[in-house]
C-alpha cells in the first residue's frame, strides 16, 4: 500500500502534524508512507521515523525541481492508494486527484470538496470556523482512515550532524551548562505582527542573566540574524549570546532547543519545537490566539495583552499601527512567567 501524506507548509503547522504521522504510522505499519513538503519542512521532521521517503515540492519557490509538473510524474509513477491532505489548499486537492490517489482525505474547503472521496468537515460554530488546537485538527485525518486513538504530544528528533554543530556552537559562545541556558527565539516568518520589540527582548535577557544566573542564547535563522544582534548589543551582558555570525541551520536549532533549561518565544515556529522535546517555554502572543497550538502535554505560559479589542486579528501586519498586542506585553510579565516557570521545574526534578 502506498500512502502519501501532503504535509504542512509551515514549520509549526508540521510539527503539530506529528502526532498525526505517528497514528497513520501505526494504523498503517506495512503502507509505503511517503511525505509530500517542503525543503524546509523536510529539515524539521529530519531524524524522525514515520516517513519511508519524501517528496520536496514548493510550487512558489522558483526551482523547478519542486514545481507542480515534476512533482506529480513522481507521486504518479508511485501510484498512490491514499492522499492525507493537510493543507487545505485546492491545490493540494486537485494534485492528489491528478496522481490518481483513490482515496483522498481532508478538509472540505475553499471549495474543494468535490475533489475529495473523505471530505471532513472543519469544525465550526454556526456558519462560522472554530478556533481548533492545530494538533487534533490533523488528527482528525488520521482517524478518518481507521487509525488508532493517539496522545497528542508532539515529536522530534535531532541527528548527529545537529548535535555535533551545537557542540562547536558551545564551544564558540562559551556556553558552561545547558542545564542552564534560556534560549529566546525572537523570529516571525507569517509576518511582522507577531514580533516582540527588540528592546523588550534585550531587556528581559539582561535580566535573566544578571538576576537568575542563566545564560541566554538567542537563536536565529538567516532572516533574523542581525534582529539577534542587536538583542544581544542591547542586552550588552556576557552572559547574552546568538548563534548568529555561525553556521545556521534548523537541525541546530532544534538541538539547542533541545538541550535548553527554558524558551522564550513568539509564536512562531521554534515554539513548537519546545513543545516536542518537552523544555518549558513561554510563549508570546498577539494576533494569532493560543488555542491553535495549545497542547495538553505542553509546559507552557501563554502571555497575551488583555482588553484589546484588535487581539488575536491574525493579520501579518498591525492593520491599526501600533502593534499594541506585542508592545504593551511587558518584559516584567515575561521575567515573572520565566521565574515561575523556573522555579515550577525546578520543583518537580527535586
Amino acid at each position: 500500500m502506498k500512502l502519501v501524506v501532503f504535509l504542512p507548509n509551515w514549520i509549526g503547522d508540521a510539527v503539530m502534524a506529528t502526532a498525526a504521522l505517528r497514528a497513520l504510522r501505526q494504523g498503517f505499519p506495512e503502507a509505503e508512507l511517503v511525505g509530500v513538503m517542503r525543503p524546509g519542512v523536510q529539515a524539521v521532521l529530519e531524524g524522525t521515523p514515520w516517513l519511508d521517503r519524501g517528496v520536496l515540492y514548493h510550487p512558489r519557490g522558483g526551482d523547478p525541481a519542486y514545481g507542480s509538473r515534476r512533482v506529480i510524474g513522481q507521486l504518479r509513477s508511485l501510484r498512490p492508494d491514499v492522499a492525507v491532505l493537510m493543507p487545505n489548499s485546492l491545490r493540494t486537492a486537485l494534485l492528489a486527484w491528478l496522481v490518481g490517489a483513490r482515496r483522498r482525505v481532508g478538509y472540505r474547503r475553499y471549495g474543494r470538496g468535490w475533489l475529495l472521496t473523505d471530505p471532513l468537515a472543519p469544525p465550526r460554530i454556526g456558519r462560522r470556523l472554530m478556533r481548533f488546537p492545530m494538533v487534533d485538527y490533523y488528527l482528525a485525518l488520521a482517524y478518518q482512515l481507521g487509525c488508532p486513538r493517539q496522545s497528542p504530544k508532539l515529536e522530534l528528533a535531532t541527528t548527529e550532524q545537529d548535535r555535533l554543530l551545537a557542540d562547536q556552537a558551545a564551544r564558540r559562545l562559551g556556553i558552561r551548562n545547558w542545564d542552564q541556558v534560556v534560549v529566546m527565539n525572537c523570529s516571525g516568518a507569517f509576518g511582522a505582527a507577531k514580533l516582540w520589540p527588540v528592546e523588550h527582548f534585550a531587556q528581559l535577557a539582561r535580566r535573566i542573566a544578571q538576576q537568575l544566573d542563566h545564560q541566554v542564547l538567542v537563536i536565529c535563522g538567516p532572516q533574523e540574524q542581525a534582529t539577534a544582534e542587536q538583542i544581544v548589543r542591547q542586552a550588552d551582558h556576557p552572559g547574552v549570546v546568538t548563534l548568529a555570525g555561525g553556521p545556521l541551520s534548523l537541525g541546530l536549532s532544534k538541538e539547542c532547543v533541545r538541550r535548553s533549561r527554558l524558551m522564550v518565544t513568539t509564536d512562531s515556529g521554534p515554539r513548537h519545537f519546545a513543545v516536542a522535546f518537552g523544555v518549558p517555554v513561554v510563549g508570546l502572543f498577539g494576533p494569532t490566539p493560543p488555542i491553535w497550538g495549545r497542547n495538553p502535554t505542553a509546559c507552557e505560559v501563554a502571555l497575551q495583552v488583555e482588553g484589546l479589542p484588535c487581539l488575536g486579528c491574525h493579520r501579518r501586519r498591525c492593520p491599526l499601527g501600533h502593534h499594541r498586542c506585542m508592545r504593551d506585553l511587558s518584559p516584567q510579565r515575561v521575567f515573572d512567567a520565566v521565574v515561575h516557570l523556573l522555579d515550577r521545574t525546578e520543583t518537580k526534578a527535586a
